[in-house]
């Protein structure tokens, strides 16, 4: 595979994250107020993941999505790699699919109790729960300095 290259999605670029959710996650539903971060291959977008601001101080990490022809080699991984040095604190939090949840975990995520979750992110997970979506609440931890 080419080099891939990360980015903060300039606003101006949403039409082109839109259609690609329209291919390969076709429920999400990106909006301008989202940090948005994409990865590339030759020009082409190939990865997407999202950053809604919940409250006043929170972050959920909602929409990742990688293109179906790439998946399971690695790209999500280095897309939340980039996240870390960029975005990912202790004030981000992330609703993850079962199936999902090592792959959080292996980018620093804890499961979370919901009653320890700040309000604002529990309300969403409690609607999110009601509706019927098996997710698990997680938080992001910096990994200790040496």
């Amino acid at each position: 595979m080419d080099h891939l290259s990360f980015e903060m999605l300039d606003p101006l670029k949403l039409p082109l994250v839109q259609r690609f959710y329209k291919q390969h996650y076709p429920t999400a539903k990106p909006k301008r107020n989202e940090r948005i971060y994409t990865a590339s291959v030759a020009n082409q977008l190939c990865a997407v993941v999202r950053f809604r601001h919940i409250g006043t101080s929170h972050l959920l990490l909602t929409g990742m999505a990688v293109a179906k022809e790439l998946r399971a080699q690695g790209i999500g991984h280095q897309l939340l790699n980039y996240c870390e040095t960029h975005v990912l604190n202790q004030h981000v939090f992330c609703f993850a699919y079962r199936h999902l949840e090592n792959f959080y975990y292996q980018h620093h995520f804890v499961v979370q109790s919901p009653q320890v979750l700040p309000a604002e992110i529990n309300h969403l997970y409690q609607r999110y729960r009601h509706q019927g979506r098996d997710i698990t609440p997680m938080r992001y931890f910096p990994p200790l300095q040496n």
